[in-house]
């Protein structure tokens, strides 16, 4: 088995401690940090998710700063859906965009107030995009990568949890809106927010030397909530339809491709860069889009590559992500599907690394 070899081009996070101490079994690359994928197994991580509590290490989800008076020009500018309404304390899951209308990122923008942001970006170097940006238009912003690293509380305990450690006001705070609160004399944005569908927290932890106090409190404060480490669950996130910036999506596929439509308000986020590409989408409709799928047979191997969806001969596909889901007893995907095999009951084949395979679109995702 291939080792990765330590340096400091992967970044270590505040809570890599609590995270070797919790027996991680396996990493992958993110942002140029290190992301745990397993701890037990799989499986394993994936049923107590549903059941539990988890504390994630998700550190790799860097910040972007947007600090000045232009700040929220400056956000305008990178995405298609309209910001003119977002009020400090919202969190809003924006794609972002080049000038051609392809997909740089999937964050989800902080607004902590008018003229100071945070852009929790997926897995790409968007930082200099957004620096090229700033510099190229002169706007009177300030842009950088802070102290931020955030941690997130996920399972259906999350709020028995996070009360026990922030006080009973944390039940207050409503989906995708943020509350800031104490720490141990430190105020902690704290966002109901999170990559599954299981409910929970995000902690944007400000301020790398408290990293291990925290995880130390929420570890302690759970333990009769069978509190463990956890990551994002690769069978959990497909069941959701929770899309990975870089394996289900590149810059290669417009949001309306990727099903984020109803994130593009093209007619009135004037200001987006990419806005005349995407009134174009918009008007002709997309010609493939992302797809749930079932995969017949037994377990699938692990997808690291894309596999082609064929009709007979011809390609009319691929699928990004797939995993035996036990909980649905069948292999659950994504995958992005030519319009004219996208309809709901369409029944393809998939050259997987072990041979063809049936493969049937849904019309929604599992979870």
């Amino acid at each position: 088995m291939a080792l990765i070899s330590p340096s400091r081009r992967l970044r270590r996070t505040p809570f890599s401690d609590g995270v070797e101490a919790a027996g991680v079994k396996a990493f992958t690359v993110y942002n140029h940090m290190l992301l745990p994928t397993m701890f037990r197994s799989v499986e394993e991580d994936y049923h107590h998710l549903k059941e539990a509590v988890q504390v994630w290490d998700v550190s790799c989800e860097r910040q972007v700063e947007l600090r000045g008076p232009d700040a929220a020009r400056l956000v305008q500018l990178l995405t298609p859906r309209d910001l003119r309404s977002m009020l400090p304390g919202q969190c809003y899951y924006i794609p972002i965009v080049d000038e051609t209308g392809g997909m740089l990122n999937d964050p989800v923008a902080v607004k902590l107030a008018e003229d100071r942001w945070w852009i929790s970006i997926a897995d790409s170097d968007l930082l200099y995009w957004i620096k090229g940006l700033a510099y190229g238009y002169r706007l009177d912003v300030l842009v950088d990568e802070p102290d931020v690293s955030p941690l997130a509380i996920q399972g259906p305990k999350s709020d028995d949890l996070m009360a026990r450690v922030f006080g009973d006001q944390v039940r207050d705070i409503r989906f995708f809106r943020f509350m800031p609160l104490d720490f141990q004399g430190r105020t902690l944005v704290v966002a109901r927010s999170g990559y599954s569908k299981q409910g929970g927290f995000e902690i944007y932890v400000e301020g790398s030397d408290i990293g291990m106090d925290l995880w130390n409190a929420l570890m302690e404060a759970g333990r009769d909530l069978d509190v463990h480490a956890g990551c994002p669950n690769l069978i959990e996130r497909i069941e959701s339809g929770l899309l990975s910036y870089g394996n289900d999506m590149t810059d290669d596929n417009t949001p309306h491709e990727c099903g984020l439509g109803k994130f593009c308000n093209t007619q009135t986020a004037i200001g987006c860069i990419g806005r005349d590409a995407l009134l174009r989408v918009a008007s002709e409709g997309p010609v493939k889009q992302i797809r749930a799928l079932e995969i017949g047979g037994g377990p699938v191997p692990g997808c690291d590559r894309w596999w082609p969806i064929k009709a007979g001969s011809k390609t009319v596909g691929r699928v990004s992500s797939a995993a035996w889901s036990p909980d649905f007893n069948t292999n659950v995907a994504i995958g992005m599907v030519r319009m004219t095999h996208w309809d709901a009951g369409t029944e393809l084949i998939v050259e997987a690394p072990d041979g063809l395979r049936p493969v049937t679109v849904h019309e929604t995702f599992w979870n």
